[in-house]
């Protein structure tokens, strides 16, 4: 998609985007008919089979941004890119319970909640709870590190702008969350399986510090515009687990994580209580 300039009424994150547009940035506005591809057969994560990650803007001309856009997740987050700024604030989370559904995509394993589940808070902002999912091996890198598995947290505005929320994993104790859908999970296929109600609330952050930028959705259409907040503190997860996700999606997506994009002068900022003004 093509980059579009920020109109006055976007009001996300309103003193971060000054500073970056000092830095030459012009964010492009997410939507949700732009939302993630549902059907993975037009792309793979196989490079040299003419679909994997360098051709995807090349497969469909709504995928353009995939190929041309100077905003794109994920990213690698290196500490000496990495900026403190004093108007970041607390990440506000009011989860709530609700009937929820996993669902097989293919490229990956979806938790879909139907009703509301609640919330986030991003400097004044609601984003509304709609569906989380699993990448493996991670996609953001801390340092030039991969890790073993990344959690996705996708929700919408009322005006339609994306934010995400991505937690990284390690080989170590099981996730609680991932405990509580594995057996779910191992046994998904065509068919979504009910999952009753779910309480998102389970999903632990570990952790109030955080990374903030500005960048895309990960797969087609590569939407720009997205509002990423990265957990700092890497969790840990069990090699069952993460081989019940690799296991369940089809042939050629056991390894679904997108390649890090460049940052193209992107700013990257943290939140930790004390540098920003909070008690530690």
């Amino acid at each position: 998609m093509g980059v579009l300039s920020v109109r006055s009424s976007f009001v996300f994150l309103a003193p971060a985007l000054v500073f970056v547009a000092l830095h030459g940035l012009l964010l492009t506005l997410s939507t949700a008919s732009e939302s993630e591809v549902d059907d993975e057969t037009p792309f793979t994560y196989i490079e040299g089979t003419g679909k994997g990650p360098k051709e995807w803007g090349q497969i469909d001309q709504r995928w353009q941004a995939c190929g041309t856009g100077n905003l794109q997740s994920p990213i690698d987050l290196l500490n000496e890119r990495v900026q403190v700024f004093p108007n970041l604030g607390k990440l506000k989370r009011d989860y709530k319970p609700a009937p929820a559904f996993v669902r097989n995509r293919g490229h990956d394993i979806t938790v879909t909640w139907k009703g509301d589940a609640g919330k986030i808070n991003i400097n004044g902002t609601y984003y509304k709870l709609l569906q989380c999912h699993w990448h493996s091996p991670s996609e953001h890198t801390f340092n030039g590190s991969r890790y073993d598995l990344e959690l996705h947290i996708i929700h919408l505005s009322s005006r339609g702008e994306i934010a995400v929320i991505g937690i990284v994993y390690k080989y170590g104790r099981p996730d609680p969350f991932l405990t509580k859908l594995l057996e779910h999970i191992k046994v998904v296929r065509k068919e979504d399986i009910d999952l009753g109600v779910i309480n998102p609330g389970i999903i632990k952050f570990g952790s109030r510090k955080y990374f903030r930028y500005i960048g895309s959705l990960t797969v087609p259409p590569c939407t720009e515009g997205v509002v990423w907040t990265i957990v700092r503190k890497v969790r840990t997860v069990s090699r069952e687990q993460v081989e019940a996700l690799r296991e369940a999606v089809h042939d050629g997506y056991e390894a679904n994580a997108r390649p890090t994009q460049r940052l193209d002068g992107r700013a990257v900022w943290i939140y930790t209580p004390r540098d920003n003004g909070g008690a530690a």
